[in-house]
């Protein structure tokens, strides 16, 4: 008696524990052939199971085994991301896949992640008080006091939504490497949605406020007098101020050079390339900042005496008055302290930055002009500054649109 004709491969099935198993031959990605096997409760489901995979390995390389979110990403932290970004990104990522990723969705398989696990983990962050869920407030110990005080006073502290937006790029750029791996077949944080968030509102002075800080900088001798004026000035940003070096600054000519920034990532204090090459540039020294620079380097040397054998010696221009480089952090306190004795709106030093930027549009500076002494990478950076003009533009502007209408008041009573 003739059996049953198998389909091609049904051969393979076999009982195995409480169910079936099949495998199939497949390349691996690294190009070596191995058995993938699948498992079901039924020989159908071991079937569709089975039929897929020899589908896929038509297709391509097939994955035999699949690794966690957890190992993955920390594969991917230090395969990829060390040794081809920069440290503070691998810092970011870091701490995202440490707080976040890991506990979070960190014991699912990378191949088995789906849309749906991803949004429901984020949408858990986004209103989850991240001092309970990482236990910040009871590392205090005996100083804690809000989430590990009894009874519990939660303070709620949730993620800003421009934090769970990074958290959700940092999950896409991890599956956009695994896709590369061929480890899954797409990059289900691709598709997640997110509420659109505010961004913060940020702030700058006009010339006039910008005019009383930098006079009570100078009237109270304050050291970082020079660091001010050339943020507000030329627009440079915090780490690029404090990793200037005199051999990049030529008062005779007026020109300076900028190469390099400093910055304090996971602990360590770097003196580090700039990030982008349109970053890296020569920019004229207009005479306000000559004369801060000469400033700056007298007041130096008078520390380097005071200091004697104590003194450090570096090529900085703002250093501490022993030489060590000045701290990122303190930069901000003394930023601070300086608006409240300039009795000027309390602002961040990368809002003064902006502040630059405003006073450029003010004096009517073209766009692509303002976009090459920022040294943005996008020309849509500068013009996000020209589309948040001033009240009284804005109050110009419309009243020189009315007057081109051809509207005038004793008109509209006719």
């Amino acid at each position: 008696m003739t059996g049953r004709v198998r389909a091609n491969g049904e051969g393979s099935i076999y009982p195995y524990r409480t169910g079936y198993a099949a495998y199939a031959w497949v390349t691996k990605p690294n190009g070596n052939r191995a058995r993938k096997y699948v498992y079901g409760k039924t020989e159908d489901e071991v079937r569709d199971k089975i039929g897929n995979v020899r589908e896929a390995a038509e297709r391509g390389p097939v994955a035999t085994s699949s690794m966690t979110v957890r190992a993955y990403a920390l594969n991917w932290l230090e395969d990829l991301i060390r040794p081809n970004l920069a440290p503070a990104t691998y810092a970011k990522y870091e701490t995202f896949v440490r707080r976040y990723i890991i506990p979070g969705i960190g014991s699912k398989r990378v191949d088995r992640l789906t849309v749906r696990d991803v949004q429901t983990w984020l949408n858990k962050v986004r209103t989850t008080c991240q001092c309970c869920a990482q236990g910040k407030d009871a590392a205090r110990g005996e100083a804690a006091r809000c989430c590990a005080v009894k009874p519990r006073r939660c303070c709620k502290d949730l993620p800003a939504p421009s934090s769970v937006r990074a958290i959700r790029e940092c999950v896409r750029s991890m599956l956009s490497a695994a896709l590369t791996d061929e480890l899954v077949t797409r990059n289900v944080a691709a598709l997640v949605k997110l509420p659109h968030g505010r961004a913060r509102q940020t702030q700058a002075w006009t010339s006039e406020q910008a005019r009383l800080f930098l006079d009570s900088a100078r009237r109270d001798h304050d050291p970082l007098l020079a660091l001010y004026v050339l943020v507000l000035v030329l627009g440079l940003r915090k780490g690029e101020v404090l990793g200037l070096c005199w051999s990049d600054v030529n008062t005779d000519s007026g020109e300076v050079h900028l190469t390099r920034q400093l910055q304090r990532v996971g602990g360590e204090l770097l003196h580090r390339d700039l990030k982008t090459d349109s970053s890296s540039a020569r920019l004229p020294l207009p005479d306000i900042v000559v004369a801060a620079l000469k400033q700056r380097r007298q007041d130096q040397s008078a520390d380097q005496d005071t200091a004697g054998e104590l003194w450090h010696t570096t090529d900085l221009v703002f250093t501490t008055r022993y030489g060590t480089p000045i701290e990122p952090r303190n930069v901000n306190r003394s930023f601070t302290r300086r608006c409240g004795l300039a009795t000027v709106p309390t602002i961040t030093v990368h809002d003064a930055r902006r502040t630059c930027a405003t006073l450029l549009v003010d004096l009517g500076v073209h766009p692509r002009v303002v976009m090459q002494i920022l040294r943005h990478s996008k020309i849509a950076m500068t013009m996000e500054i020209y589309s948040k003009v001033t009240s009284d533009q804005t109050r110009d502007a419309l009243r020189q649109l009315g007057d081109a209408l051809g509207w005038a008041d004793d008109d509209q009573g006719e």
